[in-house]
């Protein structure tokens, strides 16, 4: 995987006229045709009024189809602008994998320019960065060819940021495990020289930076593939360091989520940094397309440091720079039938962890949040793992099991809050089918399936605010 920061062009922003928006996390964006928002790994560019949103849109065996772009004011309502780069743009681009994809302008020579990662389709071994330039932002960029940073260094995840006019481009080196800094040429095509390997050994990747008053910000993940992991950030008050250690930020999974970008939104009350993350579809075997995002604000408790909370939603105004979080509501879910509430089982955080009926005893295993999955259709997340109600392998049979699974895309995680009297049924979406005690039982520990919906009481389920 690689990641992507903003690149400004090097004007002073001019704010976006728009109203404030709400964004559900957890989701994956619709464009205003109502297509599916394809910018998985992606960056955005301000230019003007608008944000240019850029990112990956792969086939579905996951090579490379097309990097996409996409532009708004609010950073909400994205009208699709074309795909910019495609698999004709290059014969080297035909079954090859292309990977976040970030563009930079340059104020010198009036450039729009892509750097992204280079794979070929079926290994990294080539581990290459690339480039592509355009005359506007959002027209079709020309490649320029892939190559490895002063011959020699691999390069995987990457991103760009420019600092007053002089470009870098960061990447991952030596199978992820180092971290290096290069500083661009004056044409933002190629690298002028070495700034540092600052963590040699370190094992980090998805780095996105940014800069906030003095201090720079090198915000990364762990290299565990798919799934997603403790990210971590390091702060200096120069670029080319000296650099501090990794510090945490975030909870275990950093929400589920891989930092893709941390975007600064400069508005007419203040400036706020928005943390763009991707909940990858790979984590539970799914296609990249199926990836949805992860929108946080930036906290910081002092000039050198930054916190993440989890939010359901956030809302950003751009007009004055503001973002704010919303905190999860909680609820019990009771079956009718037996009184008894939904409950992962043994309080476990793991995947494929049953779904059973209990007595209510108030625990972090027995709350859900329900979030908006779009579509009229609900995500329902545990407190306690912060992992998704989910029909098992997407099954669309009978009696197919019920467990928690890592939060995607998959339509087996969401489900139909419909009304039945004062009652409501749970209806997965994939399936159409109910949720359901097996044999409407009123027993402690019965199991919780799908199964054709019907009139039963076993069937039917309430929520209290918990």
């Amino acid at each position: 995987m690689a990641a992507l920061v903003l690149a400004s062009v090097l004007v002073a922003p001019v704010p976006a006229l728009a109203a404030a928006v709400t964004v559900t996390n957890g989701t994956q964006f619709t464009d205003t045709s109502g297509a599916g928002v394809h910018a998985h790994g992606g960056g955005v560019l301000q230019v003007g009024s608008y944000y240019y949103w850029f990112g990956e849109n792969r086939n579905s065996n996951d090579t490379f189809k097309a990097v996409s772009a996409y532009r708004s004011t609010d950073l909400k309502t994205w009208e699709f602008r074309g795909n910019v780069l495609t698999q004709s743009s290059a014969s080297e681009l035909q079954n090859a994998k292309i990977e976040r994809p970030k563009v930079i302008y340059n104020a010198s020579t009036g450039k729009y320019v892509m750097w992204m990662h280079k794979e070929n389709g079926s290994d990294y071994n080539e581990a290459r960065a690339a480039v592509a330039v355009s005359s506007t932002v959002d027209g079709t960029y020309t490649y320029q060819g892939s190559f490895r940073p002063n011959g020699t260094y691999m390069s995987r995840d990457i991103t760009l940021f420019n600092d007053n006019g002089t470009a870098y481009m960061i990447s991952a080196a030596n199978e992820n495990y180092d971290l290096m800094i290069y500083r661009l040429n004056a044409e933002y095509t190629g690298i002028a020289a070495v700034v540092g390997n600052f963590w040699p050994g370190g094992h980090r990747e998805a780095p996105a930076l940014f800069k906030r008053g003095g201090t720079y910000f090198m915000l990364t993940s762990a290299a565990t593939g798919w799934s997603p992991n403790q990210a971590q950030y390091a702060t200096a008050a120069s670029i080319s360091g000296p650099w501090t250690g990794w510090a945490n930020v975030g909870d275990s999974t950093t929400f589920a989520s891989q930092p893709a970008y941390v975007l600064p939104i400069q508005g007419t009350t203040t400036t706020s940094y928005l943390y763009l993350g991707d909940r990858w579809a790979g984590a539970s075997g799914g296609p990249v397309n199926n990836s949805t995002y992860v929108w946080l604000p930036i906290a910081f408790p002092s000039a050198t440091s930054m916190s993440l909370s989890w939010s359901p939603t956030v809302t950003i105004d751009t007009e004055t720079g503001t973002v704010t979080g919303s905190t999860a509501a909680y609820y019990r879910i009771t079956n009718r039938n037996s009184g008894k509430v939904m409950d992962a089982v043994n309080a476990s955080t793991a995947n494929n962890v049953e779904i059973k009926q209990y007595g209510w005893n108030g625990g972090g295993n027995q709350k859900w949040d329900f979030q908006d999955a779009g579509g009229g259709y609900l995500r329902l997340v545990n407190q306690n793992s912060g992992k998704c109600l989910d029909v098992s392998g997407a099954s669309t049979a009978d009696g197919a099991n019920i467990i928690q699974y890592t939060c995607g895309g998959g339509t087996n995680q969401q489900w139909q809050w419909a009304a039945t009297g004062s009652y409501y049924q749970l209806k997965a979406r994939h399936s159409g089918k109910c949720l359901d005690v097996v044999a409407s039982s009123t027993a402690d520990g019965a199991d919780i399936q799908q199964y054709t919906c019907g009139s039963g009481t076993n069937q039917q389920w309430s929520r209290t605010a918990s």
